[in-house]
């Protein structure tokens, strides 16, 4: 098959949605498939370009040819300053992907959203083409704008955008997501249900493996505590950091417990000023990716903070990875949303927002050993079950496949982690 594939993340960046595209790139030419794919600049959390990575560019791989296109990125990604981050990977990827879809005629235009303005590009590519259309949808990101206070829902433009993107939705021969909570939002938005799949991100297993010894970042990082709260990954609005700083406030009299936040972001300045009078709070890079067991290793317990509103807007692709660790995992969710479906038995869920419940809950698992071992061996069984990325890769490749043969017939997948 000839594979044309749009999406603005991609590999060398670390975290996000990029190795996931990569992934799907990379396991369709094993395939055996012709796969082109129009990228953006890696930027991805820093939202700064990384250097080597400007311009355009084509780079061929075996049977995955990669074109990366310029585009403006933010230093401030404020919700306007979003949208023209988006709008312009969609104006610099036109060219090149109409021109595919004419001359190169490929059997499936698969669109990645983020960046969803871009999906109506993917649209127009399979129609010239002649070709079947997909969208996977990472996350939902127009409400999670909302949900982050990064724009106003009485904004005219937000409420064109919704409207937007109900219609976009539903012109897609198929439309997959990542987690069971937000194919159901795909239904209520009006996709029928029979285009509707499930295809999650993954945990890198093989790699990130239970640390039966200290980790060696704690020699490296100075850290003599018994317990560590570790936060590993992006740092802005959704992530709701604010509450991790607030626990450490609320725990600083406590001597057996470092929260570290390791990552990067445009966000990391302003937690590191609220956070500039604690002792127990230690900030850092990103690590390398082979370095990532080594990581996760370090913690106790992970963090997974969200804002009120998002646990069903977006399955945070960390979590595979805290899972896979073999550590439990401290989730500020509602129950019943499926962010709670996915901790619950290896991890604790709290409410959005509540500062003192999560001093709780890490309190509790600092305190209780026996029950931190149990909800972590759960943890990396889960990861086992719903997280293999061989598995969930041979599904996705698999599913595109048959929908190639017969749009009209090809089987929609059932949730794979049952």
């Amino acid at each position: 098959m000839k594979i044309l594939l749009l999406g603005l993340n991609y590999a060398p960046e670390l975290i996000g949605t990029g190795p996931y595209t990569t992934g799907l790139v990379e396991a369709l030419a094993q395939r055996g498939h012709e796969v082109r794919a129009v990228v953006g600049q890696p930027y991805y959390p820093g939202w700064r370009p990384r250097p080597g990575h400007r311009g355009w560019s084509r780079e061929d791989l075996g049977r995955a040819r990669i074109y990366r296109v310029p585009h403006f990125i933010p230093s401030r990604p404020s919700g306007v300053l979003r949208l023209v981050h988006q709008a312009s990977f969609a104006l610099a990827a036109t060219p090149i992907m109409l021109a595919e879809a004419l001359l190169w005629r490929p059997e499936r235009v698969i669109t990645i959203a983020p960046s969803l303005l871009a999906a109506p590009l993917g649209l127009l590519a399979s129609r010239l083409s002649g070709a079947g259309s997909w969208l996977h949808l990472q996350d939902f990101e127009l409400e999670a704008a909302l949900a982050t206070g990064l724009v106003s829902t009485n904004h005219t433009i937000i409420k064109l955008l919704a409207a937007a993107e109900r219609r976009i939705l539903r012109r897609f021969d198929r439309v997959s997501s990542i987690s069971p909570a937000m194919c159901r939002r795909l239904v209520e938005k009006g996709v029928s249900r029979e285009r509707v799949a499930e295809h999650r991100n993954w945990g890198d297993l093989t790699q990130v493996m239970p640390l039966g010894r200290p980790s060696a970042f704690r020699q490296k990082w100075n850290i003599t505590t018994p317990h560590i709260a570790l936060y590993s990954g992006a740092l802005g609005r959704k992530q709701g950091l604010d509450l991790v700083i607030a626990a450490a406030r609320s725990l600083s009299d406590c001597d057996d417990i470092t929260f570290v936040i390791c990552g990067n972001g445009p966000y990391r300045a302003e937690l590191e000023a609220m956070a500039g009078d604690l002792g127990n709070m230690r900030f850092f890079d990103l690590q390398p990716r082979e370095q990532l067991s080594e990581l996760l290793g370090l913690a106790t317990m992970h963090l997974l903070p969200q804002i009120a509103g998002a646990a069903d807007l977006v399955l945070p692709s960390k979590l595979a990875n805290m899972l896979a660790s073999g550590r439990p995992v401290i989730a500020t969710a509602a129950s019943g949303t499926g962010i709670f479906e996915e901790i619950e038995g290896c991890g604790l869920a709290v409410e959005p927002g509540d500062a003192a419940a999560l001093s709780a809950a890490i309190e509790r698992l600092c305190d209780d050993p026996a029950l931190a071992e149990n909800l972590g061996a759960t943890a990396r069984r889960r990861a086992e079950r719903r997280w293999h990325r061989e598995t969930i890769l041979a599904h996705f490749v698999g599913a595109i496949e048959a929908a190639d043969r017969n749009p009209s017939l090809a089987p929609v997948a059932e949730s794979q982690h049952r």
